[in-house]
């Protein structure tokens, strides 16, 4: 029990689904109060699942932020799949992000998963500061009780934190009794140095064309923190050649573009002064080869 309470702690695991881009990352991000999980506007931006952990007095709560559930013969996105629909299982509670007035053959598709389960699930509706007049919410929200029986519906809008307390609270009563799972000072099962690597991936999404981000990926091959700033050495995978020179951009302006960003990025995150360096290495069909998504960390 909590001092001076007579509730008994609670904690527990939830899962975050939903199809691409709907919002899962930036929620999780907004209930921690830090940036664990990387976002764009671009779907698929998260490839593997990160716990986020959210301690109170009361409970903890042990976030599973998935990537999104889609269809696709690439051996990545099939992994990547594979971890979301994983996350289901063994879980306390299971939150279903869906964007405000859309509904997808991917939101039918996971409900069929989630229809395996018996795991009690709350709809998340994110994006609902974009629906003008407000009035135009009510009949989908009406429309998505009928879908599935939903533990309950939530409207939010994760990118302003709005509307979370009573989602945190629907979470809440739904977790069992127990002790932490991880000490209340923790906020990830993610080491600093995979954190470092998605902040630099995480600007390939926002400065690259349409499709050269989904071919790169961030290995980090050094990770030194002296005493005045920590050093970092990061190679960036691309598939082709002609990606290599995109990503270097004129001059090699655009990886100069994307280091400062992403240092400036994970120096907020550490708190402390980095240096970066980022090179560039072609590895043919890395995204389709077994092998390759295992040692880069991809789980089967």
């Amino acid at each position: 029990m909590t001092e001076g309470s007579q509730e008994a702690f609670r904690s527990g695991m939830i899962a975050l689904v939903g199809r691409p881009n709907v919002g899962k990352s930036t929620l999780m991000n907004r209930i921690l109060g830090e940036k664990i999980s990387i976002v764009s506007r671009r779907p698929q931006t998260t490839r593997h699942r990160v716990l986020g952990i959210h301690s109170t007095d009361a409970y903890q709560m042990v976030f599973v932020d998935t990537p999104g559930i889609h269809q696709s013969k690439r051996k990545i996105n099939q992994r990547m799949v594979q971890a979301a629909t994983t996350a289901l299982e063994g879980v306390d509670a299971i939150v279903l992000v869906v964007e405000a007035l859309r509904w997808t053959g991917g939101e039918d598709a996971i409900l069929e998963r989630l229809r395996q389960v018996s795991t009690p699930v709350i709809a998340v509706v994110n994006k609902v500061d974009r629906v003008q007049p407000r009035e135009k919410l009510l009949p989908y929200l009406d429309e998505l009780q009928g879908r599935y029986p939903f533990a309950a519906i939530v409207p939010t809008a994760a990118y302003k934190g709005d509307n979370l307390a009573p989602l945190l609270s629907e979470l809440e009563v739904r977790l069992p009794e127990g002790p932490a799972l991880f000490p209340e000072d923790q906020i990830t099962d993610k080491s600093m140095r995979f954190l470092a690597a998605e902040l630099v991936r995480e600007q390939l999404f926002h400065q690259l064309g349409q499709e050269v981000p989904y071919a790169t990926e961030v290995v980090v091959d050094r990770f030194e923190e002296t005493g005045k700033r920590t050093e970092i050495q990061a190679t960036i995978l691309v598939e082709r050649e002609s990606q290599k020179a995109i990503v270097l951009g004129k001059g090699g302006r655009r990886i100069k573009e994307v280091g400062s960003r992403a240092r400036q990025a994970i120096e907020y995150l550490l708190e402390a002064r980095v240096h970066l360096e980022l090179y560039v290495q072609v590895r043919a069909g890395w995204s389709s080869d077994e092998r390759a998504l295992s040692e880069l960390g991809y789980e089967e």
